[in-house]
């Protein structure tokens, strides 16, 4: 089944009680049993729902993994995830990672005695040299955000396992349209769903995917133990914008190419953080994993006085968190999604106060080309 054809028919295609071809919403909390323990697959909500049951089969197809499971945010699929490790586990995390990731890791979970130590894992040197006795997993995220570093998956994967450690790869950027991180050896993939998997702004969640039904079993007591579950209405809405991904991410990669093209010319930017570049220090290995570069792109306006101008300017492009949706959104990742990381951490990591971040969208190109050159000028 090729990628397109798999976003439509994978997973549980339609309703086979009544022929409906869209898998209907089930609004439900508890189910009849016709004795105890005795019910057709389905006993309470929270540990399975028929909407939510299609969504994580379906997921599980897209990365080829062996169960998939979805979780109410994005947020709270990683700290399912890192909730299979125990008091005194240390893990290995990719440096440029999501603000809201580095703030549960050492805000939330440490209190729990979970340790971890964040390092560039574009270079796999830094991930041999940085394993301590207690170390168990390696959690990348690639492409990263907001400076879209590549990590080499297969490499990665492979020294975690030389090291005897699980490998754990957020997906959210380029999602299994273009790259699926199970096929390239590690053993979770995760993505918050809210982004280019519901695709409209119109949902928040997150999914999983495992390789292997010990990690599946693990993570569905996880999932049903602490209840951070999708409900079916978001469930529904996010099976829904699966099916248009593949159409969505080629659109939205090509218009991105054209506007790093632009920016890369443009005098008032200093610098352009894009994959699909040849100059990024990382492109080869993009194109050797993935089948695309994907619509962000990250740029440098030299200051925060002008990355706010710019803010001002823009016409098509809003202002919003989040990233992946029909519309083109912007950003400045030092007062918005990174804030909660501090600042010199952020300053050596060199998301800097004029660095601008955006999610480029279906409008039409040449309405965002001329939109970023007047708000630029």
């Amino acid at each position: 089944m090729k990628r397109k054809t798999r976003l439509i028919h994978g997973g549980i295609p339609g309703d086979p009680h009544t022929g409906a071809v869209n898998v209907p919403i089930y609004q439900v909390s508890t189910y009849k049993q016709n004795g105890i323990g005795n019910h057709q697959g389905f006993e309470y909500s929270r540990t399975g729902n028929p909407t939510r049951h299609a969504l994580e089969e379906l997921i599980k197809d897209l990365e080829h993994g062996t169960r998939g499971f979805a979780f109410s945010s994005g947020m709270a699929a990683i700290t399912a995830v890192i909730m299979l490790f125990k008091q005194g586990d240390h893990l290995l995390i990719t440096d440029d990672v999501y603000g809201g990731t580095f703030r549960v890791i050492t805000k939330v979970l440490n209190k729990f005695g979970i340790e971890a130590t964040f390092i560039d894992t574009s270079n796999i040197d830094n991930i041999k040299e940085a394993v301590q006795e207690n170390t168990v997993a390696l959690y990348i995220e690639t492409p990263t955000n907001p400076l879209l570093k590549i990590t080499d998956i297969s490499a990665a994967s492979f020294a975690a396992k030389e090291l005897g450690l699980l490998t754990i790869v957020d997906n959210t950027f380029s999602t299994p349209y273009w790259q699926t991180p199970l096929t390239l050896g590690a053993d979770i993939v995760l993505h918050s769903a809210t982004k280019y998997l519901g695709g409209h702004s119109d949902v928040v969640s997150g999914l999983v995917a495992v390789t292997n039904e010990k990690l599946g079993e693990d993570l569905h007591f996880i999932q049903n133990s602490t209840g951070g579950v999708l409900g079916p209405q978001d469930s529904w809405l996010l099976i829904r914008g699966i099916k248009t991904l593949g159409i969505r991410m080629e659109e939205h990669e090509k218009s991105a190419k054209e506007i790093v093209a632009f920016l890369e010319k443009h005098p008032a930017v200093s610098k352009v953080y894009y994959p699909g570049l040849e100059s990024h220090p990382n492109h080869e290995i993009s194109k050797k994993q993935a089948l695309g570069f994907g619509g962000m792109i990250s740029f440098d306006v030299g200051s925060e006085a002008n990355a706010d101008k710019l803010l001002k300017q823009v016409k098509y492009f809003t202002l919003a968190e989040s990233l992946g949706a029909v519309e083109s959104l912007i950003s400045v990742p030092a007062k918005m999604t990174h804030a909660s990381i501090p600042k010199e951490r952020r300053a050596e990591l060199g998301i800097t106060d004029g660095l601008v971040r955006i999610s480029v969208g279906l409008e039409d190109i040449e309405d965002l080309l001329e939109d970023l050159e007047q708000a630029l000028r």
